[in-house]
């Protein structure tokens, strides 16, 4: 494998057999092993919406999924449509509906 655009100064060739048998590589340990370090799916407000939904029978509003995001000191993402000046002041979210929130973010290991 090069990483450079310089010649190498030596070879190595190395062959890999793969499949059952003495001397080969299973591949079904290979696929084990890759599970444990294939990243975690990016969680939406649109899935912690929905499971708010689905398990309380109300719906909640993206900026208190935000609101309760900033107040747990998660890591937040720039919006490609922010703003310099906010038209209206934030809202925080009533209790049950932040306790909703928590509730799906910890469902989602994001705490």
């Amino acid at each position: 494998m090069l990483l450079s655009h310089k010649s190498p100064d030596s070879v190595i060739n190395v062959k890999v057999e793969f499949g059952e048998g003495a001397g080969k590589v299973p591949l079904d340990a290979i696929a084990e092993r890759a599970k444990k370090y294939q990243p975690k799916p990016k969680i939406t407000y649109k899935m912690i919406q929905e499971y708010v939904e689905k398990k309380n029978g109300f719906k909640v509003h993206t900026a208190y999924i935000a609101e309760v995001k900033r107040y747990l000191g998660l890591t937040m993402y720039d919006a490609p449509n922010v703003v310099e000046e906010l038209k209206q002041p934030r809202k925080h979210p009533p209790k049950e509906k932040m306790e909703a929130i928590t509730e799906a973010l910890k469902y989602f290991e994001v705490i």
